[in-house]
């Protein structure tokens, strides 16, 4: 069973950065693919970001790309966040998880088999 915290949340004004971590534990940490998720109030879970467990290779959804970068360190169990030039629209509830199945779709929330308790993210403009 592996458990996922997210830190990093906060309060923040349009056009500055914050970045969001994810420290996992009880599994071994490189056998995961990593995504982030986003949920706003009265709005689905979107996604936002994933990250391969070897590759390294990273996707990233169409509204946040060329802002936001996902990377992972797997020594530390960590998985990042970066979110640079932050707007009102990213104000969300952010969760990241963790997918066994490495041939699972990497943007399908339904695909992951473990989630943090997720954390707040608000940008006032």
């Amino acid at each position: 069973q592996v458990q996922l915290v997210e830190s990093g949340g906060g309060l923040v004004q349009a056009g500055l950065s914050l970045r969001l971590s994810c420290a996992a534990s009880g599994g071994t940490f490189s056998t995961y693919n990593m995504g982030w998720f986003r949920q706003a109030p009265g709005k689905e879970r979107e996604f936002v970001a994933a990250i391969r467990r070897r590759s390294g290779i990273t996707y990233t959804a169409e509204g946040v790309k060329g802002r936001f970068t996902i990377s992972r360190d797997n020594a530390k169990s960590t998985v990042y966040l970066l979110m640079n030039s932050l707007k009102p629209e990213d104000t969300a509830v952010y969760y990241c998880a963790a997918q066994k199945t490495s041939s699972a779709s990497y943007s399908r929330a339904s695909s992951y088999d473990y989630w943090g308790q997720g954390t707040q993210v608000t940008v006032s403009s």
